[in-house]
């Protein structure tokens, strides 16, 4: 057995159109996967699975904004009238406002909770018969600020760190179901949502003065990360929360 491909394996990505989750669509159909992405964009959808044809590589999209109500299940209804089943489920949809704490709205509170927390709580839960059906894995992309403070806004962190802790707690509730979870925390990576943050050279600086890298990731470096943690290779790693960060999170003074 080849434990390096996901040959056969059916894997869904969420917010899958841009950034650290279209280069982790793209990867894991490199590896042989036959991948779903959903997210709202529909153009966005249309142009990666456009993309992926090209290339002949299996990538198909659907059109779902997981903050709705029910969104979770109507996912999963789909994956079942479709592909009947579910190997790896890739949580990378998410949101940010970036604020001081005092000065974010109820309504700011409640879009980054639901996105980033709520929708990933529901959809682990939904896809829940289908991991233990395939013995599949869930990969969770949180971030370094689910870990320590980077002044990306208190909301967003707290989604982060939660997550975290949500990819802990189901590593252990669902092992003996043979359900592996692990997450990813990447630092700043060139992605539209960094891109206000990057693009401020003053903020640039003090980013990469952290950084022992010296540079700034790509999304194709955390889609590695999630990629490998989603492999038959990593059979036995579960609960972890793997950084990809450039050295960031062990730089000290």
């Amino acid at each position: 057995m080849n434990h390096w491909h996901l040959k056969n394996k059916k894997v869904l990505v969420t917010g899958g159109t841009k950034g650290i989750g279209a280069a982790c669509a793209r990867l894991m159909a490199e590896a042989g996967a036959e991948v779903l992405v959903i997210a709202r964009d529909e153009a966005g959808i249309a142009q990666l699975v456009a993309e992926a044809q090209e290339r002949q590589l299996s990538i198909t999209g659907r059109a779902f904004d997981l903050a709705a109500e029910g969104a979770a299940a109507a996912v999963v209804e789909y994956l079942q009238s479709t592909w009947g089943g579910l190997d790896v489920l890739v949580i990378n949809a998410g949101r940010n406002i970036r604020k001081a704490t005092v000065d974010y709205s109820p309504s700011e509170y409640e879009q980054i909770m639901q996105l980033n927390l709520h929708s990933a709580f529901a959809l682990s839960q939904a896809a829940y018969p289908l991991l233990k059906a395939s013995r599949g894995c869930i990969v969770n992309v949180s971030s370094v600020s689910g870990l320590t403070h980077i002044s990306s806004g208190s909301v967003y962190g707290m989604t982060k760190a939660a997550l975290i802790q949500l990819t802990r707690n189901l590593a252990v509730e669902w092992g003996s179901d043979g359900i592996r979870v692990n997450a990813v925390a990447p630092w700043y990576i060139n992605t539209p949502l960094a891109a206000p943050i990057l693009n401020d050279p003053a903020r640039l600086e003090k980013i990469l003065a952290r950084t022992p890298m010296q540079r700034i990731g790509t999304p194709e470096e955390v889609a590695a990360a999630v990629l490998f943690l989603s492999l038959p290779a990593a059979s036995y790693i579960t609960g972890q929360c793997l950084g990809v960060d450039g050295g960031f999170l062990v730089n000290g003074y």
